[in-house]
């Protein structure tokens, strides 16, 4: 990797007025009609035909047509943000990353250049997606940003393992968690500061890092430039953008985004990694993602003629791996194999095809599921829950041949 030149460069400017684009076809019927009337097209700074959702917080998501392919490119890949005010891109020359906390035996503040100098840079197929993606599509609707499919990304993450990055602060045998935070912060005093924490366990995984680059270029400053924490397999929560400070704790975080937000029934969803330090007997904090599959092409409402048409789409799971997809016709009535592209990563997207060869005339309601290498199935019903986290139930899609 061509370290000193892909991860340096400058990040993309600030919001600015955002003009629509135009309106979206094909809306999904369940989404809520606020959502319905802001949603349209719009191309940020370093950005492209994204779906606005909110302005303040800044939150676009990837339209579907996007994942026909194993990588989200950058310029489509979606915004998520929880605080208001999305930071200047610092100077690389006076950008730090501050390590303290009580189980540092020895505090650091880490330059650009130190970064770079570190042990190894690497690269990470994974995929970035939001807990809340598709809760736009819960029934009834819950408090959110009311996503659709958009919520998500697949892309190469290149840059330092987070273990080897908190060498620098002698990190001490009872450290607990890691405590992180970014530059972005929130526009009143009473809104909480965005911080998050990881189990020490997570946090010194192979695959968990400070990324500098993504999919071989800088970082856009809209998903967290100039560095950023990935957690592959973890929701995107815990891939705190614009990362400044790391505390190294004896202790769990306290902070609203952990304590309060973020939380699911203990025992809802399945886990390789309890984060036994942030659980209660009633609640968890919700971290790995759960299996799941989307049909990117044909889009919602399209027309086909008698030939019949490809069905492609996308599977992703927490890290486990995907087996198989079944597809149906029937809205879920009856199901049949779809062809798996080869596998790039545990932790990437796997794309999936099927040819459906003649179909006669009718509607035709598509739908995918998807079975990870441990035999985790997508859900056949919502698991409902406050938050609407986790909504993996097979997404309905209609089509029509003529």
């Amino acid at each position: 990797m061509r370290r000193r030149t892909v991860i340096a460069g400058a990040g993309a400017a600030l919001l600015g007025p955002l003009p629509a684009l135009g309106e979206i076809q094909g809306l999904p019927a369940a989404l809520p009609e606020g959502t319905k009337e802001i949603a349209r097209y719009v191309n940020l700074p370093g950005k492209e035909r994204l779906i606005r959702l909110a302005d303040r917080p800044p939150n676009y998501a990837t339209p579907v047509d996007a994942y026909r392919e194993a990588f989200t490119p950058n310029g489509r890949f979606f915004v998520r943000y929880h605080l208001d005010t999305v930071p200047q891109p610092p100077s690389l020359n006076d950008w730090t990353l501050t390590i303290g906390g009580d189980a540092a035996g020895k505090p650091a503040q880490l330059r650009w250049s130190d970064m770079l100098d570190l042990p190894r840079i690497i690269e990470v197929l994974a995929v970035c997606q939001c807990a809340g993606n598709r809760r736009g599509l819960v029934q009834p609707h819950v408090p959110g940003v009311q996503w659709m499919d958009g919520a998500m990304g697949c892309a190469t993450w290149q840059g330092p393992r987070l273990r080897d990055v908190l060498k620098a602060a002698r990190v001490r045998p009872e450290a607990v968690e890691i405590w992180f935070s970014g530059a972005d912060k929130p526009l009143l005093a009473a809104t909480p500061q965005f911080h998050k924490s990881l189990p020490i366990e997570k946090a010194r995984d192979d695959n968990t890092i400070v990324a500098m680059a993504m999919n071989g270029s800088p970082l856009p400053l809209l998903n967290g430039y100039p560095a950023r924490l990935v957690v592959p397999g973890w929701v995107g929560t815990y891939w705190m953008k614009h990362l400044d400070a790391i505390q190294v704790s004896t202790t769990p975080l306290a902070s609203f985004w952990m304590k309060n937000a973020y939380r699911v029934p203990a025992g809802m969803f399945p886990v390789n990694l309890p984060f036994a330090s942030q659980a209660n007997a009633a609640t968890v904090a919700i971290t790995e993602m759960v299996v799941n599959s989307i049909i990117a092409s044909p889009a919602e409402g399209s027309q086909g003629e008698r030939s019949g048409f490809r069905i492609e789409g996308i599977a992703w799971d927490r890290g486990n791996g995907i087996k198989r997809v079944e597809v149906s016709l029937d809205g879920g009535e009856s199901w049949r194999d779809a062809l798996l592209d080869r596998p790039l990563g545990p932790y990437g997207f796997r794309q999936f095809s099927l040819d459906t060869g003649f179909l006669p005339r009718g509607r035709y309601q598509l739908a995918s599921r998807a079975t990870s290498n441990t035999d985790e199935r997508q859900a056949e019903t919502l698991k409902a829950n406050p938050g609407g986290y986790h909504n993996n139930v097979p997404r309905i899609i209609t089509v029509t041949v003529t």
